[in-house]
């Protein structure tokens, strides 16, 4: 495990950073085998990184993110689930796979191999497509989430961790760290406007194609990094650091005084650390 230390390289959490100019993209709706998938695309003949969205998003959200790869000349792609923006939802007999659609998003865009960066609910996605498709995968980025562990140790402490009285809470509160919500008002207003957008609260939960324990993450082929806020409740870095013991190839950044969605809250470090990242995995 290569620990970045993150309280000497964050960026000051005071400080709001203004939404950058987003790049050119392409806006479809990719028709999938059982839906129809929202996504936007900057095209180019760079090497693809693809974005996975938390349960409080879509691909609406990447607004940090999306100009600065482009800029870095990477082909930049993200998606909206079933059940979120432009998306179908997902049918109560057949949710589907979302590791599945993913892949045939992938087929559908043309795309032999590509970086996955994703956030909360978006790594579970991420975990299991690099568990059936390894070979598809240049990296893998997870933030904020446990990599779908469902059972063992790693499963329970997130489970133990995560009251029922959570379910009641806005999802700001949860979600943002208090740093964030202090020091940028607006950019709360912001992430809450993106929310309410990005789900429609209808529709199927998507199964998984794998059963992660922590054997299973002892199988993982791809080079992952594993980045979560130090004030995350959700995926403490305790449980990031669970993860990464059973990890053959990660690396693990700890973001000072972020809460579960470092891409929004400390967007200037998430992005650094991703693009040294891969830049390390270019094939």
């Amino acid at each position: 495990m290569n620990e970045s230390n993150s309280s000497t390289q964050v960026d000051d959490p005071m400080e709001p950073v203004p939404v950058p100019e987003q790049a050119p993209a392409t806006e479809g709706i990719a028709e999938l085998p059982g839906t129809r998938l929202g996504y936007w695309d900057t095209g180019g003949d760079g090497k693809p990184v693809v974005f996975l969205h938390p349960a409080s998003g879509s691909a609406l959200i990447w607004l940090y993110q999306q100009p600065v790869f482009a800029h870095a000349g990477y082909r930049v792609i993200a998606y909206s689930r079933r059940n979120y923006y432009n998306s179908e939802l997902a049918r109560e007999d057949n949710p589907g796979i979302a590791s599945e659609d993913l892949h045939n998003l992938i087929e559908f865009l043309g795309l032999e191999k590509f970086h996955a960066v994703s956030s909360a609910a978006g790594g579970s996605v991420g975990a299991d497509y690099a568990f059936s498709h390894p070979e598809r995968l240049l990296s893998l980025t997870v933030s904020s989430n446990n990599l779908a562990a469902r059972n063992g140790y790693i499963a329970e402490t997130a489970a133990r961790i995560r009251p029922k009285e959570v379910e009641s809470l806005p999802r700001w509160l949860w979600e943002l760290g208090p740093s964030y919500r202090a020091a940028n008002p607006e950019g709360v207003e912001k992430w809450i406007q993106l929310n309410h957008k990005s789900e429609t609260g209808r529709g199927a939960r998507q199964k998984l194609a794998n059963i992660v324990t922590p054997a299973k993450l002892e199988t993982l082929q791809v080079p992952t990094l594993l980045m979560t806020g130090a004030a995350d409740l959700a995926t403490p870095p305790s449980i990031t650091r669970m993860i990464a013991r059973h990890i053959p190839n990660n690396e693990v950044a700890i973001v000072a005084e972020s809460g579960h969605s470092p891409y929004w809250e400390q967007p200037e470090f998430f992005n650094r650390t991703v693009l040294e990242f891969i830049g390390r995995h270019p094939q």
